[in-house]
């Protein structure tokens, strides 16, 4: 039963025969959810419609009962359907949506946002991975590093993009200092990556730090960053990539909700310690993920324990956050890290330690790499735009015709 303040009355049109149900529906796909940016019919947000005269009573089932767009949305659809001369009354019956519910919402919500996402330079078959923490010092920019030189000397073409525009240090973990040209591709300038051959693969690396002074303090507010990044993804001449991994700043802000916005295909590796306060903070960074309708694949849990040079192991962070972590999120815990002399001169080098054939951490990090490429995000094939059904019949049509 609705509420007073769920109906919205209107001058009597008793004489005017009432909507349909398809026109009810066909004006409420022009309602969007203020939130999720698609219509509420195509997010299954509305199971049913009466018609009773000139009443008519839309079903609204809402992610959450306390849903503070919930005015908002009841406005829309008050509008939208009492426009038509046939409607005196619209009432709305609100519903909360099940767990089951809410997840196949964002995934509808995830799909659409795929189907409309701007074109990028980042070629369609590559994948995106994004490594992410909720805070800073936890080791991620390593970790990007590693896997990227790990993926690279297993023969794949790795794009990195160092998202972290104040705190750069890519170019530093690499050991490349280049600056970035500009050049003309196909009639458009655009921007170079600097280059790196790892064993038979290579890496295209962009970073502001290939653009300013490693010392230079950029003091730039939230757009200047996210345009930063989307000038990366529209600007650069990437090339064909099997992967790329993008290294994000700590936290939750306007660089995230960018790349959410930008390249919605995006996959999220989580880096945290073992401490229980950075596996809580990291949690966040999971969350807004999801709240972006972007997967997580997995958490890292990096400087498990310090490992001396006698063998001994040392859990001088704690233990077991980011099992705790991958648990309560309901993802993998891909890899522990732990903590090595070799893993920070190895940074400090330019060398990752990931290339080396001695050491735990490096033994850890390979192995992490083996995960990526087989089991939690294999690289697409090359053909990948001829794989589909539609491809393959289209192929067959024509093979026919020849025939004939």
């Amino acid at each position: 039963m609705a509420s007073p303040d769920d109906e919205a009355t209107g001058s009597s049109r008793s004489s005017i025969d009432p909507p349909s149900t398809d026109e009810v529906f066909a004006a409420l796909r022009t309602v969007i959810d203020p939130e999720l940016h698609v219509d509420i019919v195509s997010l299954g947000m509305v199971p049913d419609v009466s018609i009773d005269g000139g009443t008519v009573t839309v079903s609204v089932k809402l992610t959450i009962g306390g849903c503070p767009l919930r005015a908002e949305i009841k406005k829309e659809i008050e509008s939208r359907v009492g426009v038509h001369p046939g409607v005196d009354v619209v009432r709305i019956d609100w519903g909360e949506m099940t767990p089951e519910e809410r997840s196949e919402v964002m995934g509808r919500a995830r799909r659409r946002a795929q189907e409309q996402a701007p074109e990028t330079a980042v070629p369609a078959r590559c994948r995106v991975i994004a490594v992410a923490s909720g805070k800073g010092g936890v080791g991620k920019s390593s970790i990007t590093v590693n896997l990227a030189a790990g993926l690279a000397e297993r023969g794949s073409t790795v794009g990195v993009l160092d998202a972290d525009i104040w705190g750069f240090s890519v170019p530093r973990l690499l050991g490349m200092s280049e600056r970035m040209e500009a050049a003309e591709v196909d009639g458009r300038p655009r921007i170079i990556p600097n280059r790196r051959e790892i064993g038979s693969g290579v890496l295209e690396v962009v970073s502001t730090g290939f653009l300013v002074e490693e010392s230079t303090a950029l003091m730039w507010r939230g757009l200047m960053l996210t345009k930063a990044v989307e000038q990366f993804l529209n600007d650069v001449d990437w090339g064909d990539l099997d992967y790329l991994l993008i290294d994000m700043p700590p936290g939750t802000g306007d660089v995230q909700m960018g790349l959410a916005r930008m390249l919605p295909r995006t996959e999220i590796l989580v880096v945290t310690t073992p401490a229980r306060a950075a596996q809580k903070v990291a949690q966040r960074a999971a969350d807004m993920a999801r709240r972006s309708f972007l997967p997580v694949i997995g958490v890292v849990e990096n400087m498990s324990a310090f490992i001396c040079e006698h063998g001994d192991s040392y859990e001088l962070f704690g233990s077991g956050g980011g099992a705790e972590l991958a648990s309560d999120i309901g993802v993998p815990l891909l890899a522990s890290i732990p903590l090595e002399p070799a893993l920070s001169s190895g940074g400090d080098n330019g060398d990752p330690v990931v290339l080396r054939s001695e050491g735990s951490a490096a033994s850890a990090l390979r192995d992490l790499v083996s995960q990526i490429v087989e089991q939690v995000a294999p690289p697409r094939d090359s053909d990948v735009d001829m794989s589909g059904c539609s491809a393959r019949l289209l192929e067959a049509v024509a093979a026919a015709l020849d025939e004939s």
